[in-house]
């Protein structure tokens, strides 16, 4: 009788070492890319932001990709300021936008996250230090600055993955991760 329990603990365990295994198996497979467009819909912060303004003015949408499917999203504008509105982040992306057409086309030195969500467990961690690894090997971005809503849940998320508390605005606040 011992034995059988001590062989349905060890085939238990084994099944749950392997489950868990197979949880966080695609984040070792998973790739940072650019995306053309994201399902607006789906973003929890800024949903009422359209394709067109994520992909204007030197603005960017990054996923995190695995076997074909996107499992995170990060919407990105590129300033020389750090903006505390949606508003003030259209007028700055612009404004660096049209200065790096007179310069070298490289756009902003601050690299602002305006909006990130994930559809599986480790996904929001996973894009913020693919992006940082990204931002870091560029020869230009300096900063990676967020414009997140003033929730709770935005800033124990950017807290607990590294960054540090800029600025609290009146619907925003500002955090960095450091380069």
């Amino acid at each position: 009788m011992k034995t059988i329990k001590r062989k349905i603990n060890i085939i238990k365990e084994r099944k749950i070492k392997k489950n868990f295994n197979n949880f966080f198996e695609w984040i070792k497979g998973a790739e940072l890319i650019e995306l053309k467009s994201c399902n607006t819909k789906e973003d929890p912060v800024r949903s009422e932001l359209d394709n067109v303004f994520r992909r204007s003015y030197g603005r960017k949408i990054y996923g995190v990709k695995y076997k074909k499917t996107i499992f995170a999203i990060m919407c990105f504008g590129f300033t020389n300021k750090i903006p505390k509105t949606i508003k003030e982040l259209d007028l700055m992306t612009r404004d660096a936008y049209l200065e790096s057409a007179q310069r070298d086309q490289k756009i902003g030195k601050i690299a602002i996250a305006y909006t990130v969500w994930s559809k599986k467990k480790g996904g929001g961690k996973l894009i913020v230090k693919e992006v940082f690894k990204m931002i870091k090997k560029s020869n230009h971005l300096n900063r990676l600055i967020t414009l997140s809503p003033l929730t709770e849940m935005a800033r124990n998320f950017h807290l607990k993955n590294g960054a540090i508390e800029l600025q609290v605005n009146e619907k925003t606040q500002n955090f960095e991760y450091k380069i």
